[in-house]
Parts: structure tokens; sequence; C-alpha cells
């Protein structure tokens, strides 16, 4: 048995697009950015969506949006939805990056947000 639930909505631009995304969508969303010192590559734009994470990624791919999937069991989440049809594309730290069968991607990652949000509202895998 594990859990899981959707914990971020991330928006990917092209590392030298960052900059410009991130104040584009801080404005359009009215939500001043909040960069975080130890991960340079994101943006968080707060509370745009209560209880979930809106944040601009610097990557080094075309722009796209993805899904982080937090949960108790990184490789447990990652193996159901392998099994759903997800074929795996990377690692990173912790977490597994993988395609859905629509061509999307999302990330799997170990539980970051808060923890009792995590009780009260992921949904439970047996």
């Amino acid at each position: 048995m594990h859990r899981s639930r959707v914990h971020a909505l991330i928006i990917d631009v092209p590392q030298v697009a960052a900059a410009q995304a991130a104040d584009f969508w801080s404005a359009a969303l009215g939500a001043p950015p909040r960069h975080l010192a130890d991960e340079p590559e994101f943006t968080n734009l707060p509370d745009v969506v209560p209880d979930l994470v809106t944040a601009i990624q610097a990557v080094d791919d075309a722009p796209r949006y993805h899904l982080d999937i937090e949960t108790d069991d990184v490789q447990a989440e990652a193996d159901r939805l392998r099994g759903l049809g997800a074929t795996p594309v990377s690692r990173w730290q912790e977490c597994h990056v993988l395609r859905a069968p629509t061509g999307h991607l999302l990330c799997v990652i170990p539980v970051v947000g808060d923890p009792a949000g995590f009780a009260a509202t992921a949904r439970r895998w047996d």
C-alpha cells in the first residue's frame, strides 16, 4: 500500500526564457515570484492554486507543462504508473521522470508538501 497525490503544476521553459516566463506568469496569475536558493532552476508562484505548487522551471528542452506526483513510496508509484502505460524517461535526484501514453511528462517525487495535508488528501493505492 502507498499513497500519492498531485503536488505541482510545473511550467517548463528553455533556460534562456525562464526570467521572461516568470515575469509573465507572475503578472498573469497575480503571484509574486519566489526564488529558491537551493533550486535555482525553479521560480515558485505561491498560492496560485491552493494546496498546489505552481512554478516555472528552466529546462534544456522545449516549453511544456508537467505534473509532479508526490508519494510516500516513489518506486511503488512509478511502478504503478508504468503498469498503466507510462514509460521511463530519466531519474533526477530521488525523482522518476515518466512519459504518459499521451506523451506528457510527469515526475514522481517523495512527499515534499505539508505532511498533514498529504495524509488528509492523498489517494491510497493497494
